[in-house]
């Protein structure tokens, strides 16, 4: 993958000055969009209440967790015609203009309290979504020439960008939500949208070289547009393709935080706090735990990281679908907590007479956030390692049609919930992937001879 290298020699902290503007960008556009998702649930499943700023659908949790998987899988299976035409057509800079201009309607029209505006919104957010997210992932990788070692760290940082931007979206959005409601939640959502597109106009000077059309005239990759693709190249394909279905079972898994445990969240936890300063107990909105996550991988990004760095200077097996496998089998391990706390949760009849403690919640948080350091950016580089230049676009447009397709799994395996019981299923989820990711740890060998030395990192 070319990169202009005038672009290369603007630095900051040893990386391209244009990482930090799509670090920026993709944070605001992560604020807005789960901002908007640790609303969109509890606002479904809300009751109806004439004329009350609190009133949602009314909808039932099976019916809500349906729409969710459903949702989310489109907003990310969008992505593969995103990728297709920036790769075809536009390039990766136009087509993430187009996708955050496309986002600033679809969250600011959330903002009206109607329901032609609220599913023409998320409408507008699925293709807004599927143009920028592959392309400004792309752009990350264009940044680095190839070989060059800070690729992955480069991830890490603009992984960091994408979790401050959830962070703030659920505290806030959710905050702003529980007490104006839902439409006000929704707004803040499209102001930080419109913030982030903002920055991506002032950034351009930084990103010159980087993420434009292949097929130009003046492009020095043009001729790659019509050669055909070399059998190293259709291997690595082969192996990419493999690894999303990695990324489809670590994100069915994950994914249970905007469906299942936000709904859990809201109905089965104990969320109340006694502090000093206040003479009631304090009601923690759900939402807000949707932050949790974000909140560890900020704190524990340069962590991860650190901790395989010094793990590959060991000589020791450091190769990305390794740490995507081990990434699956610590997520699952979290959901054990899950399991702990559904056995807290005390039923008479339909009424619940005892809820569990927010500590399971937040352990489970935990380990889900670990895994997914070990997997997500790590994947995102993968990508960028081994796609063809010519298919760039398109290839991280399919990681996240898997990442899509994860999602409805997500919702499938939440609603067996409503039949088999909240311990059944966390239970069953965590068994799985840890199998998962020990049966991707047997077939690690095979997978990397496919890379061709992709990996900068090999140890046999």
């Amino acid at each position: 993958m070319t990169t202009n290298p005038i672009t290369q020699e603007k630095t900051f902290f040893g990386h391209p000055a244009g990482l930090y503007i799509l670090f920026f960008v993709e944070m605001w556009e992560r604020f807005s969009y789960y901002g908007m998702r640790a609303i969109l649930t509890l606002y479904l499943a809300a009751p109806i209440i004439l004329d009350d700023p609190q009133s949602g659908f009314g909808w039932t949790n099976a019916e809500t967790l349906s729409f969710y998987g459903t949702y989310t899988m489109f907003v990310y299976l969008m992505s593969i015609p995103g990728g297709w035409v920036a790769d075809k057509y536009i390039g990766q800079k136009k087509a993430v203009m187009l996708g955050g201009l496309l986002l600033c309607a679809g969250h600011g029209i959330l903002a009206v309290d109607t329901e032609w505006a609220f599913f023409t919104g998320l409408m507008l957010i699925v293709v807004g979504v599927g143009f920028l997210k592959p392309n400004i992932s792309t752009m990350v990788g264009g940044l680095y020439q190839k070989g060059d070692n800070k690729r992955e760290d480069g991830f890490y940082i603009f992984y960091m960008g994408i979790n401050i931007g959830a962070f703030l979206g659920a505290l806030t959005v959710g905050a702003v939500a529980a007490k104006y409601g839902w439409h006000f939640g929704f707004g803040l959502a499209g102001i930080g949208m419109a913030i982030g597109q903002l920055v991506y106009f002032y950034g351009l000077q930084y990103l010159e070289g980087v993420g434009e059309f292949i097929g130009s005239e003046k492009s020095p990759d043009k001729e790659l547009m019509n050669r055909p693709l070399t059998n190293v190249e259709k291997d690595r394909i082969i192996v990419l393709f493999l690894s999303f279905l990695i990324i489809i079972v670590f994100w069915g898994a994950f994914e249970q935080a905007g469906g299942l445990m936000n709904l859990y969240t809201e109905q089965k936890t104990d969320r109340s706090l006694a502090l000093p300063f206040m003479e009631n107990e304090f009601i923690v909105p759900a939402a807000i735990f949707q932050s949790i996550n974000a909140f560890f991988i900020i704190v524990f990004a340069l962590v991860v990281t650190a901790f395989w760095s010094n793990w590959a200077k060991k000589g020791r097996e450091s190769s990305s679908l390794f740490k995507m496998a081990i990434g699956i089998i610590i997520m699952a391990f979290g959901f054990f907590f899950m399991s702990k706390a559904s056995t807290e949760v005390v039923m008479e009849g339909d009424e619940i007479v005892q809820k569990s403690a927010m500590i399971w919640l937040v352990l489970a948080y935990l380990f889900h956030t670990i895994g997914e350091l070990c997997a997500s950016p790590v994947a995102l580089s993968f990508i960028t390692k081994l796609a063809p230049v010519k298919y760039a676009a398109f290839m991280m447009g399919a990681y996240f049609a898997a990442t899509g397709l994860g999602n409805k799994v997500a919702g499938f395996v939440g609603q067996l919930s409503e039949g088999a019981g909240e311990f059944q299923v966390f239970t069953g989820i965590a068994i799985f992937c840890t199998l998962f990711g020990i049966l991707v740890l047997l077939l690690l060998k095979p997978l990397k001879r496919l890379t061709h030395g992709a990996e900068e990192i090999d140890v046999e």
